[in-house]
């Protein structure tokens, strides 16, 4: 018997993860696969994916709906509307220190995989990069990096304060990061 459908967490944990940026005064950036549904500048776009910062300072009319994220935005200079299907967002992240979520990616049509018969590293191609510290699964008490795929295409408005990457700091002390457990 199968139970009431529900809807996706994914759109919750956007937001979810674009207010904690926020109240920290850290910058978040999305990073998106594209295909068709997505509206973007096609020129800053390179191996499918797009890497968009969402900040107040940076858009306008920002909405972060159950369906799509929409806003405008200047890329060198000219003004663009952007629409992006939640379900295209592979990543959100703080630009200051890479912390955030990223999402498995949804097949290209024709590539024979459905939903949930392959994993979001099945389906990434792209170079990976460790944003710190999380939870092993099934692991109580182990920790195991979070990977976000690499950007590879970056827009921004051309002010110094865009970074299409977090600067690169090492972790306190020199060594791994690690999870503290308060009890």
């Amino acid at each position: 018997m199968k139970g009431p459908e529900t809807s996706s967490t994914r759109p919750y944990l956007i937001r979810a993860l674009y207010e904690w940026c926020t109240d920290n005064g850290l910058t978040p950036y999305v990073a998106v696969q594209v295909d068709e549904s997505v509206q973007v500048p096609r020129e800053f776009v390179k191996n499918n994916e797009i890497v968009l910062n969402v900040s107040f300072d940076a858009t306008s009319s920002l909405k972060l709906g159950d369906q799509f994220i929409e806003f405008k935005a200047r890329f060198g200079g000219v003004a663009r509307e952007i629409i992006v299907p939640v379900e295209r967002v592979v990543a959100i992240y703080a630009r200051e220190n890479g912390q955030g979520m990223a999402f498995p990616t949804v097949p290209a049509p024709g590539t024979g995989l459905t939903s949930g018969s392959a994993t979001s590293s099945d389906l990434v191609s792209a170079p990976m990069r460790s944003i710190g510290p999380a939870p092993a699964p099934g692991g109580e008490g182990k920790v195991s990096p979070i990977y976000l795929p690499a950007p590879s295409g970056s827009a921004t408005d051309g002010s110094p304060d865009d970074q299409p990457e977090p600067p690169s700091r090492p972790p306190a002390g020199g060594g791994r990061p690690a999870l503290k457990r308060i009890k």
